[in-house]
């Protein structure tokens, strides 16, 4: 202990002279003298510290060599990856897909994991390679963030079907929920209105809509393929099918709430069945026996013929200022170098005040960026194509997730994920989010515009590689 003290302070000693003004000639001797007795004692102190070292936890020796030397024009002081080990970068792409042999599903990566002996689901492992043979980078926890549709319970009626998604099946899932639903050429769904706020996508078909605001004005209009429909919190309206497809129409519904469900609407025929009759007969003025024939239940879906034309009847107070409908099919895409996006806010669609869109397409090899979203959860559709994402919780926790046509994804707010296109075809998807304006920050910019010493200092990346950082969102990425 009494060797080991008097060899700190000789270094110490030694250290303090090195960094002292110049000095007489014969300060300097004794300073030499010091600085050779620091120099001997090092090596003993080194050998104190190697014994130490070897019986902590092994760090890389390209990480423990960052330690020692002067700075380079990548980093200014010591490199930040001097206390820990670098990222592993061994390849964690899936190691099968849907179309894979019935054999290829089995928990095992590189040295990790061992077979199945029991039994096993081979259809749902085919789907979901990075969950049964996980990414080594994915770690700790990240809540459920996949619900294919094909698992929820569909309603079906005379005419169509409904079946829907909410926190009942898909906790994480807590701002929004969503419904997807046929309606057969001529099909109705009901009379209604909700506590939320009603958006759609057409997925197939042609759909009419009508509606009646407050104000007692009208709306009708048809809405086609790919493009949306809009409705505020309490606004009744119908959705009927159209014959200009045979198969009549489908669709999927967002709405702002992640606990609502599709069987708490409000219906007319269910709110007429438990009126008193006379009290009907006095609200409309009706005479006696005029309401005779309505249901006594409600009808929610129910055929029809299909309607002819779209025009709706003369409002003494006029129609609906904003419409209800935007054309995303008809709207430009913005070109990238992997893909194709859209965005549909509030800046376009006015009236569309609690729900943004983004319709991506990523091309095979390409990817939709290293992203996040600052302040609202993301709802994912997916509607073509193969892919996965990876969801950052902090703290070490990540996940990957891998998602088909037909699959519902989630993220919440702030945390930092990727789309990347698995498959040998065009990924498409729909990112929708509780908000009246589309927001992402993407790390490319981000690391960008940040001061290139900061970045190497984190990263210790080249001058090279940060020039190589673009200053404007790349979106999706080429391959």
């Amino acid at each position: 202990m009494i060797q080991l003290s008097f060899v700190l302070c000789t270094l110490l000693l030694g250290r303090f002279a090195a960094s002292a003004p110049a000095a007489s000639s014969s300060a300097a001797a004794v300073s030499s003298a010091a600085v050779s007795s620091a120099a001997v004692s090092s090596a003993a102190v080194s050998s104190v510290v190697s014994s130490a070292v070897s019986s902590a936890p092994a760090v890389s020796s390209a990480a423990s060599s960052t330690v020692v030397g002067t700075a380079s024009s990548t980093a200014s002081g010591v490199d930040a990856t001097a206390t820990v080990p670098f990222a592993s970068t061994n390849p964690n792409e899936p190691l099968w897909g849907p179309d894979s042999n019935s054999s290829a599903p089995t928990p095992e990566r590189n040295q990790l994991g061992a077979s199945i002996l029991g039994p096993s689901n081979i259809p749902i492992e085919l789907e979901n390679p990075d969950l049964l043979a996980p990414p080594t980078s994915d770690h700790g926890s990240v809540d459920n963030a996949k619900w294919p549709f094909s698992l929820s319970h569909n309603r079906m009626q005379t005419g169509g079907w409904a079946r829907q998604e909410n926190i009942g099946v898909m906790p994480i899932a807590q701002a929004m929920a969503s419904v997807n639903m046929r309606l057969e050429a001529g099909a109705i769904r009901e009379l209604h209105w909700h506590k939320t706020s009603e958006w759609a996508y057409v997925l197939k078909g042609t759909t009419q809509v009508t509606s009646v605001d407050s104000q007692g004005r009208n709306f009708v209009a048809n809405v086609g393929p790919g493009d949306l429909w809009f409705f505020p919190p309490g606004i009744p309206h119908s959705l009927q099918a159209t014959d200009d497809d045979p198969d009549g129409s489908e669709f999927i519904l967002i709405f702002d709430d992640g606990a609502f469900s599709e069987d708490a609407t409000f219906l007319l025929t269910d709110w007429l069945s438990h009126v008193p009759a006379e009290v009907i007969q006095k609200n409309f003025q009706a005479s006696p026996g005029a309401f005779d024939h309505i249901p006594a239940q409600e009808l929610y879906i129910f055929p029809a013929a299909p309607p002819q034309g779209a025009t709706a009847p003369e409002s003494p107070q006029g129609q609906i200022p904003q419409s209800f409908v935007f054309q995303l099919s008809q709207m430009n895409a913005t070109q990238l170098s992997g893909g194709s996006v859209k965005i549909v806010d509030s800046t376009v669609f006015p009236v569309s005040t609690t729900i943004a869109v983004a319709e991506v397409t990523v091309e095979p090899g390409a990817m939709r960026e290293l992203h996040w979203h600052p302040t609202q959860d993301e709802w994912s559709f997916f509607l073509s194509g193969e892919g996965r994402v990876t969801i950052f919780a902090s703290q070490g926790n990540a996940r990957t997730f891998n998602y088909q046509p037909g699959d519902i994804g989630y993220v919440p707010a702030a945390m930092g994920h990727y789309v990347e296109n698995t498959g040998n075809s065009t990924l498409r998807f729909l990112e929708i989010f509780n908000t009246d304006r589309f927001q992402d920050i993407s790390l490319n910019q981000w690391l960008a515009l940040t001061p290139p010493d900061l970045v190497k200092a984190h990263l210790a990346l080249d001058d090279d590689t940060i020039a190589h950082l673009s200053k404007t969102k790349p979106t999706v990425i080429g391959s």
